[in-house]
């Protein structure tokens, strides 16, 4: 007889929230309602403090020192990464540490798509992409004269599976897919999606901006070639993230920068560049802010990725019934598998509008084409509202941020 699984011990979100130095104060008199965290996630103290004590009492550059201060900095630069790797399950040397998913994503257009495009050949990317997974490959386009295609959603704001089969033709040679959208919230299936493409010939890039602060991310699993992040969403400092290529196409790409640290020798006849990941890593990095991230990865790590996609589905769950019974809210974006993000318009209000009078009432909401413009002609409307959850949101702010929209709805009318 097997014997019954541990039970998986209850998580104390209350005191989870307290972890959020920012969440506890005031806007315009009202408690703030935070409900913009795919915009960017808010820290913990740990991630603060940890940014604070690298500054205080470790900063030095990276890898060009011998001193103590310098040996301490390369540490825990390089910790980063390995605790990153570890987190989304590839290898440290695979993983180059980027100010974000676009540099991450243009990296692989200048790098990697640029020397090996021309003209008839093609790069497909979904109808849901945010602009840094689309103006990179129209800038290769116009270089190389390879040519840019787009793969349709369905009106639920699910992507097409079959149409992005009988997209995947033999003059395609990259397929850009993001993991989740950030405007619908849609949960793509990239591991079915990835081996599709892999049947074929196709490399594959996976836009991870806005599921790794969501839910557990195996990038081993999913079968990609390429796969992107960045550090903000997932409650690390800004200007961190990565890029994670199979080790193939890294020996193979030239650098995308160049200066220092990316070298190994250099004279004016020529220069021999470093391995891989270092070789894409020109300049100082920003070394406290993957110090913090680091940190953010230990702190998410520390609630587990499981635990935090429940509560957030938890979460969803409560605000899209609260929301459909806002008289004349729409939600855009019903697909059924959905992280914790809501598009929605009200009848008669301009999404800047509706979020102008929101802020008002204490609440942070996006408004805008949330660098999704062709995704908001696809839905026939110039902007949005986007109410974005994290698991350090709470019930009461579901309740406050409904009774807030009844409240401006009636401004409005």
């Amino acid at each position: 007889m097997n014997a019954p699984a541990p039970a998986v011990p209850a998580i104390d979100w209350a005191r989870v929230r307290e972890d959020f130095p920012l969440l506890r104060r005031t806007v315009h008199g009202k408690p703030l309602v935070y409900f913009d965290s795919a915009n960017t996630g808010q820290k913990p103290a740990a991630v603060i403090e940890a940014t604070d004590a690298f500054y205080r009492e470790h900063n030095a550059n990276v890898s060009r020192a011998v001193h103590a201060l310098g040996s301490e900095a390369t540490e825990a630069y390089e910790g980063a990464r390995r605790k990153l790797a570890a987190h989304v399950n590839v290898r440290a040397d695979e993983l180059v540490l980027t100010s974000g998913t676009t540099f991450a994503i243009n990296l692989v257009a200048y790098s990697w798509a640029l020397p090996r495009l021309g003209p008839g050949d093609a790069i497909l990317l979904t109808r849901m992409e945010h602009h840094a997974n689309i103006v990179p490959w129209q800038l290769v386009a116009a270089r190389t004269g390879a040519e840019v295609r787009v793969v349709d959603i369905t009106p639920e704001g699910a992507l097409d599976l079959d149409a992005l089969q009988a997209a995947m033709t033999p003059d395609v040679k990259l397929l850009g897919v993001v993991h989740v959208s950030n405007v619908l919230g849609t949960v793509n299936p990239v591991r079915e999606i990835c081996r599709m493409a892999r049947k074929r010939g196709i490399a594959t890039l996976v836009d991870g901006s806005q599921a790794l602060p969501h839910m557990p991310v195996d990038v081993a699993a999913i079968g990609c070639d390429f796969y992107a992040l960045t550090g903000h969403k997932m409650c690390g400092p800004t200007g961190t993230g990565a890029l994670w290529a199979r080790r193939e196409h890294l020996e193979a790409m030239p650098p995308f920068l160049g200066g220092g640290e990316m070298i190994r020798e250099v004279s004016f006849e020529g220069t021999v560049f470093n391995d891989p990941p270092h070789r894409f890593e020109a300049g100082t990095p920003n070394i406290a802010g993957h110090v913090g991230l680091g940190t953010a990865v230990d702190y998410l790590d520390g609630i587990g990725m499981a635990a935090i996609a429940a509560r957030e589905a938890e979460l969803l769950a409560h605000l899209q019934e609260e929301m459909r019974r806002v008289d004349g809210l729409r939600i855009i974006g019903t697909a059924p598998d959905k992280a914790a993000v809501v598009s929605f318009l009200v009848e008669g209000a301009h999404a800047h509008d509706l979020a102008t009078l929101l802020d008002l009432e204490g609440v942070a909401v996006r408004s805008g084409h949330h660098c999704a413009h062709p995704l908001m002609d696809f839905f026939g409307v110039p902007a949005t509202c986007r109410a974005s959850l994290a698991f350090y949101n709470t019930h009461a702010e579901i309740e406050a941020f409904i009774a807030a929209l009844q409240k401006v709805r009636k401004l409005l009318a």
